[in-house]
């Protein structure tokens, strides 16, 4: 069959027609100029594609009529357009088979998008073409403004942008032009978007959860999401659910516990190595004072005493004290030696904290990266370990500071009677 030469010019005046006298003015999204967009982006896609006459035919009518069904309600509008499309065919005379194609294409437009053969790709590719583009911003703002005024919501900016960073990153193109060309440019956008919401947030951003129904295929998918709130109104033209935002503001709060939760465990853990260091160091001090001392006497004190043996006991004294802080400050910085090895049975059971490298250093690197992950992905036992983490940090931390409180008690307490005994036999000497 001779496809008629002026089928298109014809497609294009009746769907002008449609917008012009049918669709309300309020929507300022899905309008003429939407279509004349999507149109544009169906012959830039199909231009590599090697379409046949037929096809390309079908495809292009699809684009104009894909959102005629605007004009007669925003709840399946996708069906009422693939109607309108398919009696325009039948009037224009066209074949069944175009007519068929032109209605699959149009309804693969249906969020989520399914397409099942590459017309409806190529198609549902064109209509989301803006997610790629240098006018996705001004398209989204269209969107919302729409949805605000057809059905007398206030989308925040804030649940907007969100409910967009999800859509984009729900969302696929399917031809490899589209793969090409908007891809990269739709994945600026969502970064830019993710950055905002950080921004915004004062950390980062977390990835919106929901689900994704009947989102109209401007491809501005958030908007339907929402207005599911209201059960008056139609599904397609929804923007985000209730459990949808019950759902956010539930994971939001146990995100921020989460992260809370992080910290504390962080700030612990910081503090228990800040204090360890500083033990470490008060024992360094007290083994480096008293070895001093010791080889002080041993080098000069040891060689005198025969000439001064009322010195001997003082000396002895002193001798012992040195000896007896430097022990104690050894043994609160002696490290303890563990086997270093865990079984399987241990992580089953969760006995074994990962955290420690004194229950792994001789595992080899498989087991332990199996260990690793069975912990990650169990919250109760990465929590448990955590928490035993800490716990026996605080046990190192109080045997160090324990024999430390000893070193340095001996030092002091022995010095003084160090000193003592020293004056004492001085003042006998010369009696």
């Amino acid at each position: 069959m001779k496809l008629p030469a002026d089928i298109l010019d014809k497609a294009r005046e009746a769907v002008q027609q449609i917008f012009v006298n049918q669709v309300p003015v309020s929507y300022v999204f899905h309008n003429m100029q939407h279509t004349l967009r999507v149109v544009q982006a169906v012959e830039e896609i199909a231009s590599g594609e090697n379409l046949s006459e037929e096809d390309l035919l079908a495809v292009k009518l699809a684009a104009w009529f894909h959102d005629t069904g605007y004009s007669r309600g925003y709840e399946g509008h996708e069906k009422l357009s693939a109607e309108i499309a398919s009696d325009f065919c039948e009037h224009q005379g066209l074949e069944a088979t175009i007519t068929d194609k032109v209605k699959s294409c149009i309804l693969a437009t249906t969020m989520p998008q399914m397409p099942s053969n590459r017309l409806e790709e190529i198609l549902c590719d064109a209509d989301m073409a803006h997610l790629g583009s240098g006018r996705y911003e001004e398209a989204s703002k269209l969107l919302r403004k729409e949805l605000n005024q057809v059905f007398n919501k206030d989308i925040g900016k804030k649940a907007w942008r969100r409910t967009n960073i999800l859509f984009l990153q729900m969302h696929k193109y399917f031809t490899p032009y589209a793969q090409q060309n908007y891809e990269p440019v739709k994945q600026a956008h969502l970064r830019a978007l993710r950055e905002k919401e950080a921004a915004s947030r004062g950390t980062d951003i977390e990835t919106p959860v929901g689900v994704i129904t009947n989102v109209p295929d401007s491809g501005e998918p958030d908007s339907k999401v929402e207005a599911q709130s209201n059960p008056m109104q139609p599904k397609s033209s929804q923007h985000v659910s209730s459990s949808s935002e019950k759902n956010n503001k539930g994971k939001s709060a146990n995100a921020r516990t989460d992260r809370g939760i992080a910290t504390m465990f962080r700030i612990m853990s910081e503090n228990h190595v800040s204090l360890s260091q500083m033990a470490d160091s008060k024992a360094n001090i007290m083994i480096s004072v008293n070895t001093i001392v010791l080889s002080i006497l041993v080098s000069v004190l040891l060689g005198k005493l025969q000439y001064y043996p009322q010195f001997i006991l003082p000396t002895a004294i002193l001798a012992g004290v040195c000896l007896a802080a430097v022990i104690f400050a050894i043994r609160a910085t002696r490290p303890n030696v563990t086997k270093g090895v865990f079984t399987e049975e241990d992580i089953r059971q969760k006995k074994v904290n990962l955290l420690f490298f004194g229950n792994f250093f001789k595992m080899e690197l498989k087991e332990y990266e199996w260990a690793m992950k069975e912990m990650l992905n169990d919250g109760e036992y990465l929590y448990d370990s955590m928490i035993k983490d800490i716990y026996y940090l605080g046990k190192v931390l109080a045997k160090k500071y324990h024999f430390l409180r000893i070193s340095y008690n001996v030092f002091m307490y022995g010095l003084i009677l160090a000193v003592l005994s020293f004056a004492i036999a001085a003042f006998v000497g010369m009696s």
